[in-house]
C-alpha cells in the first residue's frame, strides 16, 4: 500500500456527493472525503460543475485519521494538477498499449511494474535503458514497445490558444478562480489574458477538446457576470 503524509497531491476518483461532502477512492483503494469549502472558493451554487461520480481530480492531503484522507481540491495549484493530470493520462495510455498487445496477460505484468514504479517511469527509464524490458517482454514484443515508445515522442504536437477572462464584480477574483478550477492545462499571462494548450498526437481532437473547454469557460463567465473573449490562436 502507497505512504500517504499530509500535503501530499494525489490523484483520486469520486465516488459519490452525500449532501456537503464528496467522496473518493485512491487507486489502492484508500477512502477520503472533501467538504464543499475545500472545492473552490465562495459559495458553490453547483457542485456538478467540479465534482462528480467517476471522475479523476487531484487533491491535497489535509490530514489522515483512521486510515480515512481528509482531502482539498482548491488547494491545489495549477501547475500541480497539469503535472499529476498529465502524467495520469500518459500511465492510463501506456496501461491501454499494454492490454491491446498482451491481451490477458497485461494486467498481471502490469501489476509487477507497478510494485516497484509506476509505468511511465517505467517506460521512461527504457528509453535509455532497453534491456529492463527483457524481464517482462519477449523479443517481438520489446521490438513493439520501443517501436511505440519512438512514433509517440516524434508525433506528439501541441496546440494553443489565448483567450481573455475579466470581472469587475466585487469577488471577481473569486469568480475567475472558480471558472478555471477544474482545468489543469490554462497558465495566466497577465493582463486578465489566459492561455490554454493541450498536446496529443491527434491534432483535430486536441483543437476539439479545447474549444470544448472554452466554450465551456464562456458559458460559465456569463452565468458569473464575467467577460469573456478570443485574443489568439495558435
Amino acid at each position: 500500500m502507497i505512504e500517504y503524509k499530509e500535503r501530499d497531491i494525489i490523484l483520486c476518483t469520486v465516488t459519490d456527493i452525500v449532501k456537503t461532502t464528496v467522496f473518493v477512492e485512491t487507486e489502492d483503494g484508500i477512502k477520503g472525503s472533501i467538504v464543499f469549502s475545500e472545492i473552490a472558493p465562495g459559495r458553490i451554487r453547483n457542485i456538478r460543475e467540479y465534482v462528480v461520480p467517476k471522475k479523476v481530480i487531484v487533491c491535497k492531503i489535509l490530514s489522515i485519521r483512521d486510515n480515512h484522507l481528509f482531502l482539498s481540491l482548491r488547494r491545489v495549484n495549477g501547475r500541480e494538477r497539469k503535472e499529476l493530470l498529465e502524467e495520469y493520462k500518459k500511465e492510463k495510455s501506456f496501461q491501454g498499449i499494454l492490454k491491446k498487445m498482451l491481451g490477458e496477460k497485461a494486467g498481471h505484468i502490469i501489476k509487477e511494474i507497478k510494485q516497484t514504479q509506476p509505468i511511465t517511469e517505467f517506460f521512461e527509464q527504457a528509453k535509455e535503458a532497453p534491456k529492463i524490458l527483457e524481464k517482462y517482454f519477449n523479443k517481438e514484443q520489446i521490438e513493439q514497445i520501443t517501436k511505440m515508445i519512438v512514433d509517440k515522442k516524434e508525433k506528439e504536437k501541441e496546440i494553443k490558444k489565448e483567450f481573455i477572462l475579466s470581472c469587475n464584480q466585487p469577488d471577481g477574483i473569486n469568480r475567475i478562480k472558480k471558472i478555471l478550477l477544474p482545468y489543469a492545462n490554462i497558465i495566466y499571462l497577465g493582463s486578465s489574458k489566459f492561455q490554454i494548450k493541450n498536446k496529443s498526437i491527434n491534432l483535430k481532437q486536441a483543437d476539439s477538446e479545447i474549444s470544448h473547454i472554452m466554450e465551456t469557460i464562456e458559458k460559465q463567465a456569463k452565468k458569473e457576470k464575467c467577460e469573456f473573449s478570443v485574443t489568439k490562436l495558435k
